[in-house]
């Protein structure tokens, strides 16, 4: 009997000792590419542009399947408004409209892991929101806060004990912003793609 609870406990400390050593908190910096498409809807044809941004994020580690990162990202989000077309209803009259404007983003993402050696892949999957800033216009435009569904993945290469290489994708989907006064919302969904690589400390 002692020994099985000796066996028992060896086990324990073995599992417990492999999480530990399995475990991590680390912050990181980034840059990106942020690639977000355009939508049409309601008469309204919306074409964001293209631009670098960057991202701080806080992730901890405690074991493959239970890994959780906080994330702030910002960008500029320059947008076109037109009409659509042939199918763009009431405003067909209305002038080609470029507003500037900012995103932020904050996420709250699941981020599974596993370490092999000095690399340690990983994916992303969360919630959070697009906030989207126009700058000052006649128009009086407003802020809009969107929710925005967050996926992605990528890899942390460690250089030294503390430091390392972290390149990632992520994919943010999310409805276009209203941000026109001259032009209705579309409606649709876009998607902004995120290519990114940076630095991450781990403590």
């Amino acid at each position: 009997m002692k020994c099985r609870r000796l066996t028992f406990l060896s086990l324990v400390f073995a599992v417990v000792s492999a999480g530990a050593a399995h475990a991590q908190f680390d912050v990181s910096g980034s840059f990106y590419e942020a690639l977000t498409s355009s939508t049409s809807g309601n008469g309204t044809k919306q074409t964001p542009t293209n631009t670098e941004g960057g991202m701080i994020e806080a992730r901890y580690v405690k074991s493959s399947l239970a890994g959780f990162a906080f994330s702030y990202s910002y960008n500029r989000a320059n947008q076109t408004f037109a009409p659509n077309g042939t199918a763009c209803d009431f405003v067909c009259a209305n002038p080609v409209t470029s507003l500037t404007a900012s995103a932020n983003e904050v996420a709250l993402a699941w981020a599974p892991s596993m370490k092999i050696g000095r690399i340690r892949p990983f994916a992303v999957g969360g919630l959070g929101f697009f906030i989207t800033v126009p700058g000052s216009t006649p128009y009086g435009n407003n802020t809009v806060v969107r929710p925005v569904y967050v996926f992605g993945g990528g890899l942390d290469f460690s250089l030294m004990s503390h430091f390392g290489i972290r390149v990632q994708y992520r994919d943010n989907l999310y409805k276009a912003p209203d941000l026109s006064a001259l032009y209705p919302t579309t409606g649709a969904f876009t998607s902004s793609s995120e290519p990114m690589g940076g630095l991450f400390y781990r403590f």
